[in-house]
């Protein structure tokens, strides 16, 4: 993962980043797992995932992120399939993501709305 390139993607076109510092985008590269899709031709990033887990039980999938010029050819539903295989594969159980305009991306690989929503709480800062 190249994190200048992300940062500079979530940072001045990701809804969900607008403006995120790159000491927080570094930090929280460095604590996460991270996922990318590269251009075969030219071996340049051009998408890229970022997992929040324990790598046992849980994970939150955030900072989805596809290059305008690759959109459009299922890159994204491509690198979501990646992350949910790597995860199951390590035996975490829930998976969650929140999403504005994706929700047919996630659906196709089994994402759900919550069954009981009002069982989550959030608290931010």
């Amino acid at each position: 993962m190249e994190p200048a390139l992300v940062h500079h993607w979530l940072s001045t076109d990701a809804y969900w980043a607008l403006g995120r510092p790159r000491a927080v985008q570094d930090a929280a590269i460095a604590a996460s797992l991270n996922f990318g899709a590269y251009d075969r031709a030219t071996g340049t990033q051009v998408a890229c995932a970022r997992v929040v887990t324990d790598h046992a039980t849980f994970a939150w999938l955030c900072d989805v992120y596809v290059t305008p010029a690759a959109r459009g050819r299922g890159l994204a539903t491509a690198l979501a399939t990646a992350v949910r295989d790597h995860l199951e594969g390590l035996g975490v159980r829930l998976v969650l993501l929140a999403t504005h305009d994706a929700h047919g991306v996630y659906a196709k690989l089994g994402f759900q709305p919550l069954e009981v929503p009002g069982h989550w709480m959030s608290y931010g800062l």
